[in-house]
């Protein structure tokens, strides 16, 4: 996986500034105020704010704006947004280490170049339950908990056409997925070795090029999905649903290996 340079620089400034990292910059009585102000085509602006370890669940940051210039985004560690309104607001580039978005909406949300590692928390943050159709995301998050999340239609693959520097791929090694809808999701590319997706719906989701060994599919639906060129070394398909209509398995890469 190529490096991002704008991680590398985001995690050295981490380390510089570590020791405020816990400082926020507002109270929950400010920021409630903040959304309270905004309005549609006026978003809150909560742009490179700490707001760690503060509970700002079930709150409505609709189309909030929390990354940052140069991607120093919003620091979140340790938030608390367990079923929050985040539909298209962007945290793009924001300190993520162990924020809970527990049953948010994330529904059109901007997750690039997030960062998690560095800084005192290096816990993943947690997705289970929440609602990330059609958000767009490039992140490392392996081993993070996205169980029964809803991906429909998001984009967590390469973009090949605005990554002028380098591929950077979403990390999802040994992810939870386990009941999550991914239908129409794109993952092209997207590392996925070991991960849970078992009764998993992957509708028409595009796996061209992911890396998938060790993936666990059992009683997933792959109708519609796209194997073409994906790793399948020890990926198991057991009662799966719809694999006569999956595309791409004969494109696969190491198919014989893969447990059916």
């Amino acid at each position: 996986m190529r490096i991002d340079p704008i991680c590398v620089a985001t995690a050295l400034l981490i380390a510089l500034v570590q020791p405020n990292v816990h400082a926020t910059d507002l109270t929950l009585e400010q920021v409630r105020n903040l959304l309270a102000k905004a309005a549609p085509g006026s978003p809150a602006n909560l742009a490179g704010k700490n707001l760690s370890d503060l509970d700002l669940s079930r709150l409505n940051f609709r189309g909030a704006k929390l990354a940052g210039a140069s991607f120093f985004g919003a620091k979140l560690v340790s938030a608390n947004f367990a079923e929050a309104d985040l539909a298209g607001a962007n945290l793009n580039g924001a300190w993520l280490m162990g924020t809970n978005f527990r049953g948010a909406n994330l529904s059109g949300a901007s997750l690039l170049s997030v960062v998690i590692l560095g800084g005192e928390v290096k816990e993943m943050p947690n997705f289970a339950g929440a609602n990330l159709s059609g958000a767009r995301m490039i992140a490392d998050l392996p081993n993070a908990n996205l169980g029964g999340a809803t991906l429909t239609n998001a984009r967590i693959g390469v973009d090949i056409k605005n990554q002028g520097m380098g591929q950077m791929r979403t990390d999802l090694s040994g992810a939870n997925l386990a009941g999550a809808n991914l239908a129409g999701a794109d993952v092209n590319r997207t590392l996925l070795s070991y991960a849970n997706l078992r009764n998993t719906d992957l509708t028409g989701t595009n796996f061209f090029r992911a890396r998938l060994s060790g993936a666990d599919l059992t009683g997933a639906d792959v109708s519609g999905a796209d194997f073409t060129e994906a790793e399948l070394d020890g990926t198991i398909f057991k009662g799966v649903k719809g694999l006569d209509k999956a595309k791409g398995l004969n494109k696969a890469m190491n198919r014989d290996k893969a447990i059916f």
